[in-house]
């Protein structure tokens, strides 16, 4: 069974943009349109108050979803509507089912970015599917075909594969390039050791080890979407800024969210955090080991 495209709404104009995109999604893929929104009923001391208040929101959710219908009608579309307490529990429940949940954020142009409110932060933090979050005012215009699927390899091979196999696909489904981008810094005085400058060495040098580490991490995916044309790029840098710098092509920006909890709690990551807050492309935080 086909995972579904997933939208979260609840109504503003930014989860509009989110359930848009999440159509064009699901065209692109092949794949059903869920559609969840989660309810919570206020009371106001009228009688029969909660069930005006549900069809009041079934008929809300109604409307975007038929527009959305009568954009695409060869989409097979479900529709969620519960009453919960906790909408961040609604939403991780059905990212869990689905190929990738998406959402709406506020934004104020590229120098603010994303804002992201409490629910938006704890679902992508959590989820254990693919998040992606856009910004109000997103449009199919922002999606031209000479624009790229850019994503962030860090780590080692195994490490980054969730992450760049949902780029390549994303990719694949846009018959866009790939902009594969890794950056690198000078070691400190703490993580220097002879073995692993004997190792950039053997490369040519740092660049070129980091070059050659950046193309065994893509060569799976290289042979397994041979007709997804890839740019490699290596830049010396941090790797929220240099994935900044290249966003402007970009019709999607993929990251990665290591799926673990700490001390604190669950964590977007340093380099999530940054590119959420200042991208002006959807992007989207795939968890992974």
């Amino acid at each position: 069974m086909t995972r579904p495209i997933t939208a979260g709404v609840d109504g503003s104009q930014e989860s509009l943009a989110a359930l848009d995109w999440a159509a064009r999604e699901a065209v692109r893929t092949g794949a059903p349109l869920h559609v969840v929104h989660a309810w919570q009923a206020r009371d106001t001391g009228g009688e029969g108050d909660r069930d005006a208040q549900e069809r009041w929101v079934r008929d809300a959710v109604a409307e975007p979803v038929r527009a959305v219908t009568g954009r695409h009608p060869e989409l097979t579309v479900s529709t969620e509507v519960r009453e919960a307490d906790d909408a961040v529990a609604v939403l991780l429940a059905a990212a869990a089912d689905s190929a990738t949940l998406v959402l709406g954020s506020r934004g104020h142009g590229a120098v603010v970015g994303f804002l992201l409110g409490s629910v938006g932060r704890q679902v992508i933090a959590e989820a254990t599917r693919p998040v992606v979050l856009v910004r109000a005012g997103d449009e199919a215009a922002g999606e031209a075909a000479d624009r790229e699927v850019v994503v962030g390899q860090q780590g080692e091979p195994e490490d980054s594969a969730d992450v760049i196999g949902y780029a390549f696909e994303a990719a694949a489904a846009r018959g866009a390039t790939v902009r594969a981008v890794r950056a690198w810094t000078l070691p400190t005085v703490f993580t220097y050791s002879p073995g692993s400058m004997a190792l950039a060495d053997e490369a040519g040098g740092l660049e070129q080890y980091e070059r050659k580490a950046l193309g065994e991490a893509l060569g799976p995916w290289r042979e397994r979407f041979p007709d997804v044309p890839v740019v490699e790029h290596v830049e010396m840098g941090s790797a929220g800024q240099v994935l900044l710098s290249v966003s402007a092509n970009a019709r999607l920006m993929v990251v990665g969210r290591r799926a673990r909890r700490s001390a604190v709690g669950a964590r977007i990551g340093s380099v999530a955090h940054g590119v959420l807050h200042h991208a002006d492309c959807p992007v989207a935080v795939v968890p992974h080991r």
